[in-house]
């Protein structure tokens, strides 16, 4: 039979009809509400190439090596081709409409996907990797089959696996047709903890169909649900499209949530009961912890999938925090960047907010208020105390690691205080705007840095504060694997151990600013009193923690970049110039070739880090903008003793000029260019990015921004210069599937991100990478 119903299969079956069929054929047998359907057999696949006896066409033409570009692109269509244009046998189409019209009298709007008897291999996952298509009717249905057998090969597929050493003779395809559900709400689930497998439920929830959220092209709610009867945690997203079927056409359509939907709850306490109770069926059913897709309509909930959760960290012994179970990086949060309280957490701050804001890292800690309102004042600072300042900066890093909270008046999500923040693991709120007049010192507050409140008094005791969310993603034991490499962004040395623990491939922005400032003297000032040895072996003491932690993954190291406000304020600070605007000032590569002296001691630790076998190490330059810059950073390298020729250094892209003028630089020697995101949008847009007056027009995704950074990665690679992105916008799924689309060599993501896009990468690559490198 060419066809088999999801009631007559199971596990047994996935030779016949693959992972996804196999899956929903035991779902269906243990009685769970999946939406009815039938599978298209891995064998009809088989049976249609060979009766029309284009099998060995077929084979013949994708055996081509895969690492041509130009042959793997005329292999992947040839194959197609031919698929696409043979037609369907006469009983075969019969067979397969039939079925159709008793899935739903002959009207049925279908689901229909790809299901692959290779996807889900214990070395290798073809996951993903073939098609599937919505709202499908019996008039394009012949066609969408067809459609998934010939994304047995694509470009990608045939790659992955020629990579994995499979013939391509031995994977087949089968097909899933099943009724649609035209969801009201839909999400994921998790019926344990998919780190430590603990009994903590995790749902995410958005108003439509689940493809919205599995995609990451919306932010969906939160809800953590202890099994222990613990209270339910709920963290509400602005949810701000949804995709659903088009009325007139039946397509699959993005549309606007309406304005009363977007901040409101999508699932009641009812919904997540039935919920939690289908996902123990199914987890008793399999007997591990599943991922669970479903979807309601007409208030009933049906499964759409189920797949073992292959995160959990089998050594973990000790219960992890809640993180943000599936894409922090696609804003899987409250809109405002926290995500949920800690697990374990059984009392909710309730007083009287005194301000709001931004949560920007998570935790609910009760302190006494310090404000802050210049550098003498983080004296007064003791463990536990809670920093209010108008805005942090790098010399307040040691202040704000005996923080038990930070409150800022000014910035973002890109700010500063955010990131180092989240870096140290201390509960922050950013942009109230008025903090530091509305508090006293030492009142005592509760900041909830998960709701972005400040609540009057000590709503939780010592005892009780949740400890920070770790944002970071729950660690595989194995990372997912990417032709793209991922890397992560260290502020401080501190926090080195944790970033070198999200398993991210390198660092792509190691700042050496917070290593200089938080000496509370300028260099000169320091140098003068401490002698250059000093100042120099600072450096290279910063430099060497994180070296060490990642060695031999590569720590790319930016040179000094602080504008001259942060210098003005520390000791010797009296003779930097006073400037209007300090961000379009005396700052990065300019300061550094001014003042040669200094930027001579700086590289003095490369030198020695080199010496002692830090090979690991690479040297960016910030802020340049052509490649005069750049012969000038060479020429200083050299005075320095460093051979530009045998150790890896690049500069940053942080302004309109420099994206220009990138092929000058190509040829001045730099080995790489990294994108400066939070610079190059606010200098290309005319945005202060730290400005609440204009935050809403500073955008990364803007059409000329992205452009700018299209054009550098395309000259880059024509001059074999790799390019990488270090800005905050790195961590932004639309961002990452651009930049893996353009071809980017790496992306460097925040710490609490890290995981998120790899995965995120994995997936572009399944589907757009070789596309990206004809």
């Amino acid at each position: 039979m060419a066809v088999l119903w999801l009631d007559e299969i199971g596990a047994d079956d996935l030779e016949t009809v693959g992972g996804k069929g196999a899956s929903l054929g035991e779902l269906t047998g243990a009685g769970l509400p999946v939406p009815p359907g039938f599978v298209v057999t891995a064998g009809t696949y088989r049976s249609f190439i060979e009766s029309a006896e284009i099998d060995e066409d077929l084979f013949d033409a994708v055996d081509v090596d895969a690492d041509d570009s130009a042959a793997l692109a005329d292999a992947a269509d040839r194959a197609q081709e031919l698929i696409l244009e043979t037609p369907f046998p006469d009983d075969l189409r019969e067979e397969i409409l039939e079925s159709y019209r008793e899935v739903g009298d002959g009207e049925a709007f279908v689901a229909v996907r790809s299901s692959a008897t290779a996807e889900d291999l214990p070395d290798a996952s073809f996951a993903g990797q073939q098609e599937t298509f919505l709202n499908v009717t019996e008039e394009d249905l012949l066609d969408r089959v067809r459609e998934c057998w010939a994304s047995l090969f694509t470009q990608r597929a045939i790659y992955y696996r020629q990579e994995q050493g499979f013939e391509h003779d031995v994977v087949n395809i089968a097909v899933v047709v099943q009724q649609m559900v035209d969801a009201e709400k839909s999400g994921v689930m998790f019926t344990s903890h998919p780190s430590t497998g603990e009994a903590t439920m995790i749902i995410e929830a958005a108003w439509g169909l689940g493809e919205a959220v599995v995609s990451g092209a919306v932010s969906p709610d939160n809800y953590v649900v202890p099994r222990d009867d613990g209270d339910l945690d709920v963290t509400v997203a602005e949810k701000k499209v949804m995709h659903v079927k088009d009325e007139e056409t039946g397509e699959t359509v993005e549309k606007p949530v309406p304005e009363d939907k977007r901040d409101a709850r999508v699932i009641s306490d009812e919904e997540i009961d039935q919920l939690v109770a289908l996902g123990e069926r199914v987890e008793d059913h399999y007997d591990a912890p599943q991922d669970v897709e479903w979807a309601i309509a007409d208030g009933d909930v049906y499964m759409l999938q189920s797949r073992p959760i292959t995160t959990i960290d089998e050594s973990s012994d000790a219960p992890d925090p809640v993180d943000d179970t599936v894409n922090a990086a696609s804003g899987v949060t409250d809109g405002s960047g926290a995500v949920g309280a800690t697990a374990g957490s059984t009392s909710q701050p309730s007083g009287n907010v005194l301000v709001d804001g931004l949560g920007s890292s998570p935790g609910v800690v009760s302190g006494p208020a310090k404000i802050v309102t210049k550098l003498d004042d983080l004296a007064k600072v003791a463990e536990g105390d809670v920093i209010v300042t108008e805005m942090t900066m790098p010399d307040m890093v040691p202040a704000m690691k005996r923080a038990s909270g930070i409150i800022t008046d000014e910035g973002g999500m890109t700010s500063h205080a955010a990131i180092v923040s989240r870096e140290l693991g201390v509960p922050a709120i950013v942009g109230t705007g008025n903090a530091t007049t509305v508090l006293e010192d030492d009142q005592v507050v509760t900041l909830d840095g998960d709701k972005g409140s400040v609540l009057e008094g000590q709503e939780v005791e010592p005892d009780e504060e949740t400890e920070p969310v770790e944002e970071v993603r729950p660690q595989s034991p194995v990372k997912p694997m990417t032709a793209t490499k991922v890397k992560v962004n260290v502020s401080i040395p501190e926090a080195a151990e944790r970033a070198a623990a999200t398993g991210a491939d390198g660092v792509g922005l190691l700042r050496t600013e917070h290593m200089i400032l938080s000496l509370n003297q300028t260099p000169e000032s320091y140098v003068e009193e401490n002698g250059p040895d000093a100042y120099t072996k600072e450096l290279v003491d910063g430099i060497r923690s994180v070296a060490d932690e990642f060695y031999p993954r590569p720590v790319r190291v930016r040179t000094l970049d602080a504008p001259t406000d942060e210098f003005r304020q520390l000791e010797g600070g009296d003779a930097e110039p006073h400037e209007h605007n300090p961000m379009l000032g005396y700052r990065g590569i300019r300061r550094s070739l001014d003042r040669t002296e200094i930027f001579q001691y700086e590289l003095e630790a490369f030198r020695r880090l080199y010496e002692m076998g830090y090979d690991n190490v690479e040297i960016m330059f910030p802020l340049v903008n052509d490649a005069e810059d750049v012969y000038a950073a060479k020429r200083q390298l050299e005075a320095a003793g460093i051979d530009p020729d045998k150790r890896r250094w690049g500069v940053m892209i942080e302004t309109p000029a420099s994206a220009l003028a990138v092929e000058g630089m190509a040829a001045a020697g730099i080995d790489f260019a990294s994108f400066g995101t939070n610079d190059l949008t606010q200098y290309t847009l005319a945005v202060d990015r730290n400005n609440e007056n204009v935050a809403d027009r500073f955008d990364e995704l803007h059409p000329s921004v992205l452009a700018l950074i299209g054009d550098v990665i395309e000259t880059c690679r024509e001059h074999d210069v790799d390019t990488s992105i270090c800005g905050q916008a790195g961590s932004k799924p639309e961002m990452v599937q651009f930049l893996v689309d353009e071809g980017i060599s790496s992306i460097s993501a925040n710490i609490d991100a890290v995981r998120d896009v790899q995965h995120e990468v994995k997936r572009e690559e399944q589907r757009l990478l070789l596309e990206s490198v004809r």
